[in-house]
């Protein structure tokens, strides 16, 4: 049985939503903000992904599904962490879903939802993070608005 705890997250960025699904959909932009993770995935739904990388001098490996893939809009996937000291079974997976909505003339929210969390001190960590990565995904958008061209093409 699926467990209900629910982690959100969201910001508010001085960015058209097109950039900011860039920045979370290509790999060499999400390792900028994302604590240095590789991703690996071609976003389409049912496809793999995967998150590689080293943290605090240990090496991770997350994996999961994508969901679906809705183009400036969603981002769904399932995913399991082998840093969360939890087995590697189905149930286990949380679901991240990313809602990107136009707030004004080049301004976006970013949602993020992190559902099937196992313990209200994981949800507060995840929440945390997600807070973290919002924040550097913000600050990496914001920082040189006429450099979007050099980030993107």
């Amino acid at each position: 049985m699926k467990n209900h705890i629910t982690g959100h997250a969201s910001i508010i960025i001085d960015a058209p939503k097109e950039k900011v699904w860039e920045a979370l959909t290509r790999p060499e932009l999400i390792k900028q903000y994302f604590f240095g993770t590789d991703t690996h995935t071609d976003w389409k739904p049912g496809s793999p992904i995967r998150f590689t990388g080293e943290w605090q001098g240990k090496k991770y490996e997350d994996k999961g599904t994508v969901l679906s893939a809705d183009t400036n809009r969603l981002l769904r996937y399932e995913y399991w962490s082998s840093m969360s000291g939890i087995e590697d079974l189905p149930e286990n997976y949380v679901i991240v879903t990313y809602e990107l909505e136009e707030k004004g003339e080049g301004v976006t929210e970013l949602s993020i939802t992190q559902e099937n969390i196992p313990t209200e001190q994981m949800r507060e960590h995840s929440e945390q993070n997600w807070n973290k990565v919002l924040e550097g995904l913000k600050a990496m958008l914001e920082k040189d608005k006429t450099a979007y061209g050099t980030f993107y093409l």
